[in-house]
C-alpha cells in the first residue's frame, strides 16, 4: 500500500492517551489520535466535524530518538475576570479560578511515521501538509513541528522506514543499529503488546470519545549506512527527499 513518510521532530512533543484536566500525560510515541489531530489541523477539519475520512489510514511509527520526559508545573486562570472554563462550558467562580496542572512532554524526541491509505486520501493529505489550513502540531498546539515535516510520497512507506529514511545516530564500532517500531495490531514477533484508548470518534470540545486499539512494539535491525550525524545526516535526509519527490 502506498503512503506518506513524515518526520516528527520538535523541542517539545506530547502524546496524551488518558489525560484528565489537571494531569496531562504523554506516551513515549505518537498516538493515533495525535496523528489524526495533526492531519485534521492541516486539512482545516473543525472539532465538531466527522473523522470518518481518517478511518482507513494506517500508521507505523519508528522511534528515532525517544527524547527525555519532562513535566511542566502549570497554572491556569489566576486573575481572569470571568474565571476558568469548565469542560461543560460553564465558568469556575473567581475564588476558585486558579487551577494547577501538571503536563508531561517529550523533549528533543524524533519519530518517523509511515501513513498508509487510499490513493485519493493521500493526495488530499499531501496537499494539506504542503499548504496547511491551520498549523500542524505534535500532540498540543504549543508544539509545532520542525521542518521538513512531509518527507515523501512512496509506494511502500514501511519499507522506507526499515531501509531508506536516514537516522540521526552515532554508532560505536561494530554496533548493530536497531530501532523500535510501533505497528497497529497484535503481532507474534512483538516485544510488547498494548491496548490504547486513542482512536478518536469525536474531537468535540465537550464530547470527546475514543475507541480502543491494539499496538505492537518490535525492535528491528536497520542498515548501518542509514545512521549519520551532523551535516552528514542533513545531507542524506535532503538527498532522500529529493530522490523521492
Amino acid at each position: 500500500m502506498s503512503g506518506l513518510v513524515l518526520r516528527l521532530a520538535a523541542p517539545l512533543q506530547s502524546w496524551g492517551e488518558h489525560s484528565v484536566f489537571t494531569q496531562r500525560d504523554s506516551l513515549r510515541f505518537p498516538t493515533r489520535s495525535g496523528l489524526i489531530g495533526l492531519l485534521a489541523s492541516a486539512e482545516g477539519v473543525g472539532r465538531g466535524r466527522s473523522l470518518e475520512a481518517y478511518e482507513a489510514l494506517r500508521f507505523t511509527v519508528r522511534i528515532d530518538r525517544p527524547g527525555v520526559q519532562m513535566i511542566d508545573f502549570h497554572t491556569i486562570g489566576g486573575g481572569l475576570p470571568r474565571g476558568v472554563p469548565r469542560p461543560d462550558g460553564t465558568q469556575r467562580p473567581r475564588d476558585t479560578a486558579t487551577v494547577v496542572t501538571r503536563r508531561q512532554y517529550l523533549s528533543d524526541a524524533v519519530f518517523t511515521v509511515a501513513v498508509e491509505g487510499p490513493e485519493q486520501r493521500l493526495d488530499e493529505l499531501v496537499q494539506a501538509l504542503r499548504q496547511p489550513h491551520w498549523q500542524p502540531y505534535l500532540g498540543r498546539r504549543s508544539c509545532p513541528p520542525d521542518q521538513p515535516l512531509l518527507l515523501s510520497r512512496v509506494d511502500d512507506p514501511v519499507i522506507h522506514l526499515e531501509t531508506r529514511v536516514p537516522l540521526a545516530r552515532r554508532l560505536r564500532e561494530k554496533e548493530e543499529p536497531t530501532a523500535e517500531f510501533v505497528v497497529e495490531g497484535a503481532t507474534d514477533a512483538a516485544d510488547a503488546v498494548a491496548e490504547l484508548a486513542d482512536v478518536p470518534e469525536s474531537f468535540n470540545r465537550y464530547d470527546r470519545r475514543y475507541r480502543i486499539r491494539t499496538v505492537s512494539i518490535t525492535t528491528r535491525t536497520l542498515p548501518r549506512e542509514l545512521c549519520r550525524t551532523g551535516e552528514a545526516f542533513w545531507d542524506s535526509l535532503i538527498a532522500y527527499i529529493e530522490g523521492e519527490s
